[in-house]
């Protein structure tokens, strides 16, 4: 009698083989899980309750979890001093202060800091009692529209913290040392930042007051 003739199977054989079966094995966990978790209704909307502390005040608000920090505080709170500018990261029109760290509140979503501290351009200072960083722009003349300036500011203000903690930026000649407050590094740190009426040395010369080189 005949012996039966040996079963060949090619590598592309195999790897669909291998392929259908793991596609098999994960279909009951997937029905498990859209078991567990019920679909949202159509036409809903996926909310949260986000909590944040703004310019030393708690606010507790629901939201759509797709909601920028930026519209945050602009929409839900009414804090228009942040301004909306490329809505991108690319112009900083929109720099705030999350826990005391400069942050282009446009590439966030406010889901993700529940529980943050947040400062923006209304929480530095008021008319009567300017922030030092605002006077020394009013002084240097550190404006022209007015626009960008908020998030200049608050940018500034970042800017100076991170280099009296000694953190170093692209022009940085030495990562060990403090960096020096010189037009270059701050010109760097700053360039996120940009101004479209060209404002950029008396900005310059306003944080080098701020930062104690100038009086």
């Amino acid at each position: 009698m005949d012996s039966p003739d040996p079963i060949t199977l090619s590598r592309r054989d195999v790897l669909i083989a291998g392929t259908a079966t793991a596609a098999v094995a994960t279909l009951p966990l997937e029905a498990a899980a859209q078991a567990a978790a019920p679909m949202p209704a159509p036409g809903s909307v996926p909310s949260a309750s986000v909590t944040l502390e703004v310019n030393g005040k708690a606010h507790t608000i629901s939201l759509d979890t797709r909601t920028s920090l930026l519209d945050t505080l602009r929409e839900h709170l009414h804090l228009t001093g942040t301004k909306k500018g490329c809505d991108h990261g690319q112009c900083g029109a929109c720099t705030v202060l999350l826990d005391g760290v400069r942050i282009n509140s446009c590439l966030t979503l406010a889901v993700m800091h529940s529980g943050a501290k947040v400062t923006t351009i209304e929480g530095l200072g008021t008319p009567r009692n300017l922030h030092p960083m605002q006077a020394a722009f009013v002084k240097h003349d550190g404006y022209q529209c007015g626009y960008c300036t908020p998030g200049q500011i608050c940018s500034a203000v970042g800017a100076l913290d991170e280099m009296r903690r000694g953190v170093p930026s692209h022009v940085s000649a030495d990562l060990n040392a403090r960096p020096l407050l010189s037009a270059e590094e701050l010109r760097e740190r700053m360039s996120g930042n940009i101004c479209r009426c060209g404002a950029y040395s008396n900005i310059v010369d306003a944080i080098t007051e701020v930062g104690g080189l100038r009086t």
